[in-house]
């Protein structure tokens, strides 16, 4: 867009726009007079009527007003506060629509932000079912709208107005359980919810966590204090309504913070972990512990990284951002030796006690920076031929990257939440002497924008 040129749009007025493709957070996007203006709930090759509410000196956001020619990958949200509810993005697209856009975003990521043409991006592994697959809910807990209700849900978007949902359709059934029966118990003893401006009341945040595979579910009720009236009565509640139940935990955050958990944790009923597995192996999860929130896909994911390694048995491998050693202990398998570098040292413990429980023996984790810790294991005369990457939405940055040149390890297996880092780091790599054979996405989180991705990568 020329920068003298006048921007063609005003703010109130609405425009017809024609919508090319998805934005990162799943909105609409297209041009008006060769303006971008992004439409949330948009999808490409539609017409809509749109009024525009910001304006910015290369941008525009507008509302969506009337749909004058609709996708045929249009479909009616399943969920009734679909619109006002933070949760989810793309409701409004078939499933199949959502993996072809999904797709394109991580193609169009490589080409915008990589400047990596034709690059071998493969059809999305889709999920089996793309609803009730989130086996962790953290809704947050606040007054409603009429004197005396209560709104346990997930924020609206940008906010942090909580929006009240009676059943989220990409949680586990389990869970909206336990949000339906915690919401009774406080309507019944008229337990208080915290009020965030005020710093008053009890309940902060209700927590869920299901084992995809065993069944076993966890409550973790998050508070403002120690003591709370009625938690004999929760507990009976909870064990009438959800089988499954083996644990309850309460948590005492006590700070005037967004982070959910505090330092507390208590048992309440049942022991203090429940049991999940992603394909052979088997994990005891906290309610602290960092998992997968789709066990299904997770295997997928995990599977195909080990694919792309490649192992025969003989090779040492090093999983850079191991968090709770997963991808570790699953290359530790098919490898020779597995070192896992983390520099969150809770993480690090779980890594090993995951390692213990699941009888693996030539896992080691390192505890660190990797930027420093992998040339400390060249120093040691550990050379790996494959280092995995799972980092988070960040990326590696160019220091890490660096690092793995130096180490010269055969094949790099990139893990990534992220498709715009995740083509940032490519270009990297390609440039230290790397060749990105193929990626392969993978859906985590239907319904949402959001798509996690597997690339690797030989050396030339």
């Amino acid at each position: 867009m020329n920068p003298n040129r006048s921007i063609p749009v005003t703010k109130g007025k609405t425009y017809t726009i024609h919508i090319d493709r998805l934005g990162t957070s799943g909105e609409g996007v297209g041009k008006y007079e060769g303006f971008t203006v992004f439409v949330p709930y948009a999808l490409p090759g539609e017409d809509v009527e749109a009024t525009v509410i910001l304006v910015k000196k290369t941008y525009a956001t507008a509302a969506l007003q009337v749909i004058k020619v609709a996708s045929p990958d249009r479909v009616t949200p399943a969920c009734p506060v679909y619109d006002r509810c933070g949760g989810c993005q793309l409701q409004h697209l078939s499933y199949e629509g959502q993996l072809k856009e999904k797709r394109q975003q991580v193609i169009d990521a490589f080409e915008r932000i990589g400047h990596l043409k034709s690059v071998n991006v493969l059809p999305v592994l889709g999920a089996k079912n793309p609803w009730h697959y989130r086996n962790k809910m953290q809704f947050p807990v606040a007054k409603g709208k009429k004197k005396g209700s209560l709104a346990i849900g997930c924020f609206a978007q940008a906010t942090h107005k909580v929006i009240d949902v009676a059943e989220c359709h990409i949680q586990k059934k389990e869970n909206n359980a336990i949000a339906a029966v915690v919401r009774q118990w406080m309507k019944d003893f008229k337990i208080p919810p915290y009020d965030e401006d005020a710093g008053t009341g009890i309940v902060r945040h209700v927590m869920g966590r299901v084992g995809a595979q065993t069944g076993e579910v966890m409550v973790c009720l998050v508070t403002t204090r120690d003591q709370i009236p009625h938690m004999k009565d929760l507990v009976k509640m909870l064990r009438a309504a959800i089988p499954g139940l083996v644990s309850v935990v309460q948590n005492v955050n006590t700070r005037h913070t967004n982070v959910i958990l505090g330092n507390k944790t208590r048992l309440i009923y049942g022991k203090d972990t429940i049991t999940d597995s992603i394909g052979p192996l088997t994990f005891h999860i906290s309610a602290q512990s960092f998992f997968q929130v789709n066990s299904e896909q997770a295997a997928r994911l995990y599977e195909t990284a080990l694919q792309y390694a490649d192992l025969k048995g003989k090779e040492t491998v090093a999983d850079v951002y191991c968090g709770t050693g997963t991808i570790t202990l699953f290359l530790a398998q098919k490898a020779k030796e597995a070192y896992g570098i983390e520099i969150v040292a809770p993480a690090i413990k779980d890594a090993y006690k995951n390692a213990k429980d699941n009888k693996i023996k030539n896992a080691s984790f390192i505890l660190g920076d990797a930027v420093y810790k992998l040339p400390e294991l060249i120093r040691r005369g550990i050379h790996p031929d494959v280092i995995v990457l799972d980092p988070p939405r960040a990326g590696c940055g160019v220091p890490v990257l660096q690092a793995i040149a130096h180490s010269k390890p055969k094949r790099v297996v990139y893990v990534s939440c992220n498709p715009a880092t995740l083509a940032r780091d490519a270009a990297i790599l390609v440039e230290k002497g790397y060749h990105l054979d193929k990626v392969q996405p993978c859906d985590m989180f239907p319904a949402t924008f959001h798509i996690e991705n597997v690339a690797v990568f030989t050396r030339k």
